[in-house]
Formats: C-alpha cells, structure tokens, sequence
C-alpha cells in the first residue's frame, strides 16, 4: 500500500505551491492511495495524523512526502524516522530527492538534506527574532494581539451577540 502525508504549518503556505491541496494531488500523482493531511507546526514532535500514519503502516508499504521537512525538522528526528521505517520493511519516497533505500549513499544523502532541512528552519527563526527585536525598538510597539477597540467592549457589556460584532465567541465571554 502506499500512503502519503501533507502537512502545513501556516496559513502563508496556502501561497507558495505548499498548500494542502497541492502537496495532496502531488502525492497522489505519485501513486499513494491514502492520504493523510494536517495542519500542525513541524516543530512540534507530535503531530497526531503523522503519528496514525506511522502506525498504520508495515511491512512492504510505501510513505510517500513531498519534501523531507514535511515529516521531519531535525536531521536527528527525520533520519531516526526514516531508519525506524526501513527497519519495519516500509520504503519511504521523498519526492523532491527520490526514494531513500538503506544504502551507504542513501544515509549520506538523507542526513545532507536533513541538515539543510533543519538549518533553513533555524534560519528562519532567526530572521523571525531580528524582525521582532527591530519592530521591539519602534515608538508605541505593543507586544502580542491587539486589544478591541474599546466601543465593541462597551457593546459586549450591553448584551450585543457576538455574532453581531463580528468577534469570537470566546474573546465575547472574556470581556463580557
């Protein structure tokens, strides 16, 4: 059998040919007859429909991902992976790189590209804390969401649905 995972972690990758979707019609292009998707922060090691997936699967299947930093953020987590899965008899095709078999230029080929997976997710997060330090340094910078502007406040208290308001219904309860 062969299953497919797509994952996204942001709204922003609905843009970039990342999406959802996308990554499901690649990996059905590719042969997987099941497909298992989420929406979870791939720097998170737990990612439940990953976790279904890699029980689901035995020996003779193939788990078919996009690109490595689908599944895998760290060279140590994504090789560990990997390896666990070859061990159970389950081939993994990596879309983007091919199909990684349990050769001695397989595993130099897996950690290489597990090791620029993880360094251009660290480069992005510093890049994130730069921005954030520069923004940090500008008059009238508020750390983390906007409050609501205080004449919907007022109307929550008068008993306004927050249907009406166009708000959450929880964000309604705490200033209610």
């Amino acid at each position: 059998m062969i299953y497919g995972y797509a994952r996204v972690s942001t709204a922003g990758q609905a843009k970039d040919g990342n999406s959802l979707s996308d990554q499901e019609k690649r990996l059905k292009q590719a042969g997987a007859e099941v497909v298992y998707s989420e929406h979870y922060t791939g720097t998170k090691m737990h990612r439940p429909a990953f976790e279904r997936l890699v029980g689901e699967l035995k020996e003779g299947d193939t788990l078919v991902v996009t690109k490595l930093d689908r599944f895998a953020r760290t060279a140590t987590e994504g090789y560990q992976t990997i390896k666990e899965l070859m061990e159970r008899g389950v081939s993994v095709n990596v879309l983007n790189m091919g199909m990684v078999n349990d050769s001695a230029i397989g595993r130099l080929m897996l950690q290489v590209l597990l090791a620029f997976a993880e360094f251009e997710r660290d480069m992005i997060v510093e890049r994130t804390q730069a921005g954030k330090e520069i923004a940090r340094q500008r008059e009238g910078y508020k750390e983390g969401r906007p409050g609501i502007p205080e004449d919907i406040v007022e109307k929550i208290r008068e008993g306004v649905p927050y249907q009406e308001l166009g708000i959450g219904k929880t964000t309604w309860y705490k200033y209610r």
